[in-house]
């Protein structure tokens, strides 16, 4: 973030910078070239959520598992228009998604991927074998919208380690910084004054 943060001068992030930080940083590099293989999708219906981290399923016998868990949509995949990155209306991607909703309930499968051993758990920049397990393990159905304020998200903490039995976190390292990070969000989100919600959901036409 320190890196890509804009040089006041130009207005845009200091080449030079980003240039020593990607090469003391071989693994951002990695990742930053998987990211940008695949386009952006052009809205969250059509958008697949992928876990940042590996986690351990345990079974009744006490056998641990690897996995790392996506939510697939059955919408079909869309890449961004030109045209929508260039929006100057920040609020767009969750208009176009209310939208969607009024038309019809969206859904996500959701998908566990199976770890095998060797398989890195301990850093999440780095991509499993195309061919391990995937198991449907369910479907996720959004048909109804709520605006922020009256919804029961904002004063939820989403924290990763907020396990239920039989999921432990994995060795990777950015689980206990995550809910650290996580926590202290939402200790100044508490203490801020409540605003207006930026979207309402009513006002967005069908």
């Amino acid at each position: 973030m320190l890196a890509g943060k804009p040089d006041p001068a130009t207005g845009k992030p200091d080449p030079n910078k980003l240039k020593a930080f990607f090469a003391a940083h071989p693994e951002s590099a990695k990742a930053l070239t998987i990211i940008k293989s695949k386009p952006f999708s052009s809205g969250f219906d059509n958008s697949t959520f992928n876990s940042l981290n590996s986690f351990r399923f345990i079974n009744a016998a006490g056998t641990s598992t690897a996995v790392r868990w996506s939510f697939v949509p059955l919408d079909a995949f869309k890449p961004e228009d030109p045209a929508q990155s260039a929006n100057t209306d920040k609020n767009y991607l969750f208009d176009d998604f209310i939208a969607r909703a009024n038309s019809g309930p969206v859904q996500w499968r959701l998908v566990l991927t199976v770890g095998q051993p060797g398989d890195p758990t301990d850093d999440a920049t780095l991509p499993w074998p195309e061919d391990r397990e995937h198991v449907d393990a369910g479907t996720l159905t959004i048909d109804g919208i709520e605006a922020e304020a009256p919804g029961n998200c904002r004063d939820i903490n989403f924290d990763p380690l907020v396990l239920p039995v039989g999921i432990a976190p994995s060795d990777d390292p950015l689980l206990s910084p995550r809910s650290a990070v996580y926590s202290q969000s939402f200790t100044r989100r508490a203490g801020e004054k409540k605003e207006p919600s930026a979207i309402t959901p009513s006002e967005v036409q069908k």
